[in-house]
């Protein structure tokens, strides 16, 4: 979330330039729901958790341990053990090390592999359960293979499977991350057609969570407004605002640009109404 004497700068910026609040329109997107189509729990047919062999908690505990004090082969081996039998935790910190190439060399089969295992075994699992976050963040890796493919592979650019593992994700986990990016593919019409009020409820419901990417685009949405989305300046700037307090590194320069642009074209009444409604969301987080 974000600091609140943070915003309170931010809101005391808009004040200085604002003339007097008038009255707005809300864009409610809380409240609005959606739902993609779930999947089966297969993604790959054919694929059964091995039964526990032994607790895998510590192998679990040993493997991390191992990683941080940098005896990355046998925390490697703890973790594949975890993993074989089916820990989500243990195949979702595997995926993650090929993805990002930490502690071993970049591989995005091998992470894609991992990742799909994730899913596969645990697709049903309770949202409400601690390893719920590792499960959705893996169906949001795949959906990001699957819009951009691997070179070299049989993993293709597939945008209709990339929209159903954020929807799966977005909808049966409540995934905010899942949730912006299959609010991009309506916005973009990527595999799907395009439908931007479809997307600004999905972006209202991650925005809501904190996802400031989420935030940025709904801003930039209601800002400019779109086909089915009507403008306003207020609330749109709000959303920019928070938006730009979270951006933190040089992938962020579009949130700052959209801020930028929208603070510099809204008028007073607009900039004024949207200190209003920061100063309510920093209250009520609404």
């Amino acid at each position: 979330m974000f600091e609140r004497s943070s915003l309170l700068a931010l809101m005391g910026a808009l004040a200085a330039v604002a003339l007097a609040p008038v009255a707005a329109l809300a864009f409610d997107g809380s409240t609005d729901t959606a739902a993609g189509p779930a999947l089966p729990k297969a993604v790959v047919p054919g694929v059964v958790a091995p039964a526990k062999v032994r607790p895998l908690e510590e192998a679990v505990r040993f493997g991390t341990q191992a990683l941080r004090s940098g005896d990355m082969e046998k925390g490697i081996d703890s973790l594949r053990y975890a993993a074989d039998q089916g820990h989500a935790g243990a195949q979702w910190k595997l995926g993650r090390m090929y993805a990002e190439g930490e502690g071993v060399e970049r591989n995005d089969i091998k992470a894609f592999e991992y990742f799909t295992q994730v899913a596969n075994m645990h697709a049903d699992d309770n949202p409400s359960t601690p390893q719920a976050r590792f499960v959705a963040d893996a169906f949001v890796a795949l959906g990001a293979y699957y819009l951009e493919g691997i070179p070299n592979s049989k993993v293709r650019r597939d945008p209709g499977r990339a929209r159903d593992m954020f929807a799966y994700a977005a909808s049966y986990f409540g995934d905010p991350e899942a949730q912006y990016h299959l609010a991009r593919l309506y916005i973009d019409g990527d595999g799907v057609s395009r439908d931007p009020r479809f997307a600004a409820r999905w972006l209202g419901l991650a925005a809501h969570k904190g996802q400031y990417q989420a935030q940025a685009t709904l801003g930039g949405l209601l800002f400019k407004g779109d086909e089915g989305v009507p403008r306003q300046g207020a609330r749109g700037l709000m959303w920019l605002t928070l938006a730009r307090e979270a951006a933190a590194g040089p992938d962020d320069k579009w949130v700052v640009d959209l801020y930028d642009d929208a603070f510099s074209t809204a008028d007073s009444d607009e900039r004024a109404m949207a200190l209003v409604y920061l100063e309510q969301y920093v209250k009520t987080g609404r």
